[in-house]
């Protein structure tokens, strides 16, 4: 029974669709013939021109219906070099060596997660050394501290590329003095934005 019914509501469907269809457009014979037929107009002095239409008043219908222009993309602002400087920590070593101790490690991976997070940063990491030693024994070990800083840095995710180094030695120490607590702050490696 149910099968009968639904056979028969599904004719009806069909032979209304069927009947009824998509209602067209005709064009009507005649319109295409009058739009080519009819003379444009001319005018008889170069002087006269034909009104323009009254201007339509702005409704809110057609200030919806206007598209909107998207806002300029705003670009990043460049980090000044202050900032940069300021935000990356110096690392400390201990005398004669270019190993990194447990403390320079967590400071490094602080600096690592700046720069990672700031891709348009690059930096130059200078090596420095206290005043013992001679001026060429300084000037190795303290490339050898800025390039085991950048290393590590790249552990970390920091692109080399966006690295350099550069070792001063002794010729610019942080604090002047001639004692151990001169000499810690002067072993160390430091960053310069670039």
């Amino acid at each position: 029974m149910h099968r009968k019914l639904a056979a028969v509501m599904m004719v009806l469907c069909c032979g209304a669709l069927a009947v009824g269809g998509c209602a067209k457009k005709e064009m009507v014979k005649g319109e295409e013939s009058n739009l080519s037929a009819a003379p444009l107009p001319q005018s008889t002095t170069p002087t006269e021109t034909t009104p323009a239409p009254p201007a339509q008043p702005l409704t809110e219908q057609a200030v919806k219906q206007e598209p909107i222009a998207e806002a300029p993309a705003v670009k990043e602002q460049p980090v000044s070099s202050q900032a940069i400087e300021a935000a990356l920590k110096t690392v400390y070593f201990d005398f004669d060596s270019f190993t990194l101790s447990p403390a320079a490690r967590d400071t490094l991976a602080g600096d690592a997660r700046y720069l990672v997070k700031n891709p348009a940063v690059k930096v130059q990491i200078e090596g420095h050394c206290d005043e013992r030693g001679s001026d060429e024994y300084n000037l190795a070990l303290g490339e050898k501290r800025a390039t085991t800083v950048m290393n590590y840095l790249e552990t970390l995710g920091v692109p080399a590329a966006r690295m350099t180094t550069i070792s001063y030695g002794k010729e610019k120490p942080a604090v002047e003095g001639h004692d151990e607590a001169a000499w810690a702050k002067n072993r160390r490696a430091a960053f310069v934005a670039q």
